[in-house]
């Protein structure tokens, strides 16, 4: 399966970060910690995204280099992309930021 990004529009969600970044495990028994092409590790955030209709989802989103994001700072992703996969009759969406920035700052340079 070909993989093409999808890109996310983050314009009307509130998203939350409500587990801080920790690096993504590329092999859970080895503990092998997985890396970008260019060899940098990913890391992955948990986040809280709202939309315009209360509903709500966790969603795991990878980025590379680590953010500094805290649990509970409201943040917006910058190049949010989701990726379908499929793997052994499963599959799903990943999801890949190129960074975050707080949602307070995103807002103020919107509003210019």
């Amino acid at each position: 399966m070909r993989t093409i990004p999808i890109p996310v529009d983050v314009t009307k969600l509130n998203i939350t970060c409500v587990k801080p970044p920790k690096p993504r495990l590329a092999n859970k028994e080895t503990g092998e910690v997985k890396r970008d092409r260019d060899g940098n590790v990913m890391y992955e955030l948990t986040l809280l995204i709202e939309d315009e209709f209360n509903r709500m989802e966790l969603v795991k989103v990878s980025t590379s280099p680590e953010p500094s994001v805290i649990a509970g700072e409201e943040v917006v992703p910058i190049g949010l992309v989701g990726y379908v996969w499929e793997q052994n009759g499963r599959w799903g969406i990943s999801y890949r930021a190129q960074s975050f920035a707080p949602a307070a700052a995103a807002r103020t340079g919107a509003e210019r």
